[in-house]
């Protein structure tokens, strides 16, 4: 199996109460003094202090990983803390390096941990990853997986992967010189807006618990070349009924990356791979021009309306019919007590917005990209007059009625 080796020159002594810490490890065989050496000279950097990357530096940490590095350019909010283990409500608005930082050395004062308070870039990822060992992948994107991949088969370091949705999770460890890459298995991303992201669609708090700990698990087993890992297999989770299975994934001779016949040999533009549109750029010149168009823009031929310009509207008693996309469970959570029609249901149930055919519609959801879809689908269906409410109800409770919980 792959592994981050150290001759024992090189390995770093253990103190006494380096010993006294990590007793229970140094009584298995497969462990002793010189596996306990290896984890302390072991280098890992943890991409993303989220839900993943919480329980798997937290017990990284406390296995006696000597070095962590943690990339991420996040502050904590309060709607992480269902999940995100490794901060807390005292470290609210905090960088989540720093907030990671305190718990990690609460927990172990013997560690070194490196932070890169940055968003991971083509520009950037091959200059952290050298100076690790193994990486560990806790992203929530498409891009920066992809990202990570590439470095990792570039730089030649072992991938310790993970993902989690809703309540599903999948491991494995990719990017191994025996084994496949992230592109073996996706050689290309889904088409962008298809699967929702976990702010979205939900997740399961301790759903990237499980994985967290599995992908800590790979990764220990990595630095002390011991068990049998998840190279060439790919694990997957459903928390709901609790079972585990296993898929045997092969190395493609064709792939782009890791292939016989590479043909990406440097890092790209991820956000253009996946799809994703990059925000333009204003000068100083342009902001008076293009204030009309932030604040009323069109995005693919739907325009886009603001919840202060809805309101108004509303209570000039104008002729507007406003339309809920959301899910029945999010309607529960918070409405203003618009009809509901749940953006899957749309198709079937366009006759009960007939009579509105020729009226002005604003579509809401959550945060304005089902609603969006939702805009697109009915002016398509031959409604004219449809426009997404920008922001959606999160920017409803914001600036209008702040009593509204959001979620």
């Amino acid at each position: 199996m792959a592994t981050a080796t150290h001759s024992e020159t090189e390995l770093p002594r253990l103190t006494n109460d380096e010993i006294s810490r990590y007793s229970r490890h140094l009584i298995l065989p497969e462990v002793g003094m010189e596996g306990q050496q290896k984890l302390k000279a072991a280098k890992v950097l943890c991409v993303g202090t989220g839900g993943l990357g919480a329980p798997l530096a937290l017990y990284l940490a406390a296995a006696g990983v000597g070095t962590l590095g943690l990339v991420d350019f996040d502050t904590v909010d309060a709607s992480n803390l269902q999940r995100q283990i490794i901060h807390s409500t005292a470290t609210v608005g905090m960088l989540k390096v720093d907030s990671a930082e305190l718990m990690l050395k609460g927990l172990n004062p013997y560690l070194n941990v490196v932070k890169h308070n940055t968003m991971l870039t083509s520009a950037n990822a091959l200059e952290i990853f050298k100076d690790y060992d193994i990486i560990a992948d806790g992203t929530d994107n498409f891009q920066t997986r992809y990202l990570v991949n590439d470095a990792c088969v570039l730089t030649g370091k072992p991938n310790a992967y993970g993902s989690i949705f809703r309540f599903e999770g999948q491991a494995s460890v990719f990017a191994t010189e025996a084994g496949p890459c992230y592109r073996c298995l996706y050689p290309e991303p889904p088409p962008p807006g298809l699967v929702p992201s976990c702010a979205e669609g939900g997740v399961l708090g301790i759903l990237p618990g499980l994985v967290g700990v599995i992908q800590a698990t790979e990764v220990i087993k990595l630095i002390l070349g011991i068990g049998e890992s998840l190279v060439g297999r790919l694990l997957l989770v459903d928390a709901l009924t609790m079972k585990f299975r296993t898929l045997k994934l092969r190395k493609n001779p064709d792939c782009p990356v890791c292939g016989t016949h590479p043909t990406v040999t440097a890092l790209i533009d991820y956000d253009q791979f996946c799809g994703i549109e990059k925000p333009k750029s204003v000068g100083p010149l342009e902001v008076e021009q293009n204030k009309a168009v932030a604040d009323a823009p069109i995005v693919d031929g739907i325009p886009q309306i603001s919840v202060q310009e809805l309101k108004r509207r509303l209570d000039a008693h104008e002729d507007v019919f406003v339309l809920d996309v959301r899910e029945p469970h999010e309607v529960k959570i918070v409405n203003i007590g618009a009809p509901l029609i749940p953006l899957g249901e749309l198709p079937k149930r366009l006759d009960e917005l007939a009579p509105y055919k020729d009226r002005e519609i604003v579509v809401h959801c959550k945060s304005g990209g089902r609603s969006q879809k939702a805009a697109q689908f009915l002016k398509s269906a031959g409604f004219q007059h449809v426009e997404n409410l920008a922001g959606g109800i999160l920017a409803w409770a914001d600036k209008i009625d702040p009593t509204l919980p959001k979620y």
